[in-house]
C-alpha cells in the first residue's frame, strides 16, 4: 500500500518545499519529442516511495518485468520512505529527461507539487498505487489529479465495500466493530473507510463502530492498536484493518487476549493469506501489486507511443474478496 498504498506501508510523512516547473512551451516541446517513438526506444523513470517496503517493492518487480517484455529501459530511484528524498529523486529524473515517469506517491498532498513539476517539464506522468491530491477532498477514490495523464491503482472505495461485505457475512445480525486505520496523510485511510461504512449503513443491521485507532500500516502498531481497543472494549466482535500488515499484528493481539473477535484486512499479502488458511484471519481483499506495476508500465508506454493516449484516466484491476472458502484464488504477490 498502500501508498496502497496503498498504500499498504508505514511511513513518516514530512512536508517539503517544492520549486516551480518549466514553462508551457517547454512542456509542449518535451511531449512532442517523445511522440512517435517505439517502445524499444523509450526510457521510463520511476520514483518509488520505498523499495524496502514489500508492497512498492512488488510493484517495482511488476514494472521491471513488463519493461523487459516490451524492451523498455527503466531508471528507478528509491525514495526510502522519505518525502525529501522523493522530491530530490523527482528532480533528478526530470534532469535526465526520460520519456515518461511513474510516480509512487509517498504523501498524497506533497505529490501534487511533484506532479506539477514533472508535467511542467513536458514529461508524461502516471501515478501508481496511491492518489495525488488533498486526502481530505477525495470522495470516490477515482479522482485523477489534473496534471496526471492517468492513475493506476486499486479502486479503494470498492475494496472497502468488499471488506464491508465480508463484515456483513461474518456478522449478519450486526455487531460491534473496531477499525485499525492506516497512517494520516494517505487518501486510502478515507476511501477504504467510505466503502466499508456504506455497506454497513445500507445493510439495515445494527452495526456500531465502537473504536478507531491508527496502525500506520505496520504489524506491530496494528497489534498495539487492537490491544488498546480490546482493553477498552472487550466486547468487540470484529476488527476491520485497512491493510493486511496491520491485520497480521491484530491477529496476535486477539489471540493473546483470548478474544473471539473476527479479523478482516485489505491487501492479500502472504502473512494474511497464510493466516486465513490457519483460521487466524477471517478474510481480506486481494491486491496484486506486481500486476499493477505491469499495468502501469504498459499504460504509460501505450500513451507515449500513441497506441492508447491517456487523458486523466483512472485505470484499475479486479480485487476479489477472499475467505477460507476461496483462499486459493489469491496468490500473494507481496
Amino acid at each position: 500500500m498502500l501508498r496502497t498504498l496503498m498504500l499498504l506501508v508505514g511511513l513518516t510523512v514530512a512536508m517539503v518545499a517544492l520549486g516551480c516547473g518549466a514553462s508551457e512551451d517547454e512542456s509542449g516541446d518535451g511531449q512532442a519529442q517523445s511522440q512517435g517513438k517505439a517502445a524499444q526506444d523509450l526510457t521510463i523513470g520511476v520514483s518509488n516511495l520505498g523499495l524496502s517496503f514489500p508492497f512498492p517493492s512488488a510493484i517495482s518487480k511488476g514494472i521491471k518485468a513488463e519493461a523487459d517484455s516490451l524492451g523498455v529501459d527503466v531508471v528507478e530511484l528509491d525514495g526510502k520512505g522519505d518525502t525529501n528524498k522523493q522530491a530530490d529523486d523527482v528532480q533528478d529524473l526530470i534532469t535526465q529527461k526520460p520519456d515518461g515517469i511513474l510516480l509512487l506517491p509517498l504523501d498524497s498532498g506533497v505529490a501534487q507539487g511533484l506532479v506539477n513539476q514533472i508535467s511542467g517539464a513536458g514529461i508524461p506522468v502516471v501515478a501508481v498505487a496511491s492518489q495525488v491530491g488533498d486526502p481530505e477532498t477525495v470522495e470516490t477514490g477515482r479522482e485523477v489529479f489534473p496534471k496526471l495523464d492517468a492513475i493506476v491503482t486499486q479502486d479503494e472505495v470498492a475494496a472497502g465495500a468488499k471488506a464491508g461485505e465480508l463484515a456483513l457475512e461474518l456478522l449478519p445480525d450486526g455487531g460491534s466493530v473496531a477499525v485499525v486505520e492506516g497512517q494520516a496523510g494517505f487518501a486510502e485511510v478515507r476511501t477504504r473507510m467510505t466503502g466499508f461504512k456504506q455497506v454497513l449503513d445500507d445493510s439495515g443491521q445494527p452495526f456500531e463502530i465502537v473504536a478507531s485507532q491508527p496502525g500506520d500500516w505496520l504489524p506491530d502498531k496494528g497489534e498495539a492498536a487492537c490491544q488498546n481497543m480490546l482493553a477498552a472494549n472487550p466486547g468487540i466482535q470484529l476488527f476491520y484493518n485497512q491493510a493486511d500488515d496491520m491485520a497480521a499484528g491484530c491477529a496476535k493481539a486477539v489471540k493473546s487476549a483470548r478474544s473471539d473477535a473476527k479479523i478482516i484486512g485489505v491487501g492479500g499479502n502472504k502473512l494474511v493469506v497464510d493466516g486465513i488458511k490457519r483460521g487466524d484471519v477471517a478474510g481480506t481483499v486481494c491486491y496484486k501489486p506486481e500486476d499493477m506495476g505491469a499495468l502501469a508500465l504498459r499504460s504509460i508506454v501505450e500513451h507515449i507511443t500513441g497506441e492508447r493516449p491517456l487523458d486523466q484516466e483512472f485505470i484499475s484491476y479486479e480485487t476479489p474478496a477472499i475467505t477460507r472458502s476461496n483462499v486459493d484464488e489469491c496468490t500473494p504477490q507481496w
